[in-house]
């Protein structure tokens, strides 16, 4: 049944956002550690370094091809029974530190090979002109080509932040009540909310936060391209 109280749907609603800097926090902190591993992950299979390079190659098979669900399981059920083993006892971390390790370790398989594309469009002239002015190679891959790249990666990037903004959906299957969480608590609760409403509320905080994100990447690519191109006048 769909209730017509609105003011009804203004306490649900005002109970889903009360949630938001949580989900917010754990996009924030995943999105970060992804982005520093996908980068690590992505020099190593640009370098071709030939242990590293292979294991990197099982990494990135093994994120794409099972469920984000079950490594978040892994992380949180397997890997502090897997560190006791070696007298390393994790059981007092909070959940909210597996959620993300697990979703750092997912979003990182992607976020790689953003980089590692957006790194190989960049013309390799521009390393030896870097290394003609005296620039060893982190020099001319800190001030040259970077910058360039996160340009040409930036609307994969705002893609790969909403996928993993509705991960986090995830959060409530072990016991992290973020937005979604409170939708279920909601629900459990009986709280004389009809489901619809329920739903279509959550719905609409998941797609305002994304265009929100869309906009911001929007205005990224708009801003560093007109200033690459005054830069190149």
């Amino acid at each position: 049944m769909i209730s017509t109280d609105f003011h009804d749907w203004l306490k649900l609603l005002w109970q889903v956002v009360d949630k938001l800097p949580l989900t917010l926090f754990m996009l924030c902190l995943s999105l970060l550690f992804s982005l520093l591993l996908g980068f690590v992950i992505a020099l190593i299979r640009i370098q071709k370094k030939p242990i590293l390079s292979k294991m990197a190659t099982i990494y990135l098979s093994f994120m794409r091809c099972t469920p984000l669900l079950v490594q978040l399981f892994l992380v949180y059920f397997g890997l502090p029974q897997l560190l006791l083993l070696v007298h390393i006892d994790i059981n007092s971390w909070s959940r909210i530190t597996f959620l993300v390790i697990a979703f750092s370790l997912h979003t990182a398989a992607p976020l790689s090979e953003v980089i590692r594309s957006a790194y190989l469009s960049i013309d390799k002239g521009q390393f030896e002109a870097a290394y003609s002015i005296g620039m060893n190679y982190f020099q001319s891959l800190r001030r040259i080509i970077l910058p360039q790249a996160f340009v040409a990666a930036l609307p994969n990037l705002g893609n790969a932040t909403i996928s993993l903004l509705k991960d986090t959906a995830l959060a409530f299957s072990i016991g992290i009540i973020d937005i979604m969480g409170q939708v279920r608590l909601i629900l459990g609760n009986n709280y004389g909310i009809g489901m619809f409403e329920i739903y279509v509320t959550i719905s609409l905080v998941y797609w305002s936060m994304c265009i929100v994100i869309e906009i911001i990447v929007s205005y990224l690519e708009k801003h560093l391209k007109k200033g690459r191109v005054s830069i190149s006048k």
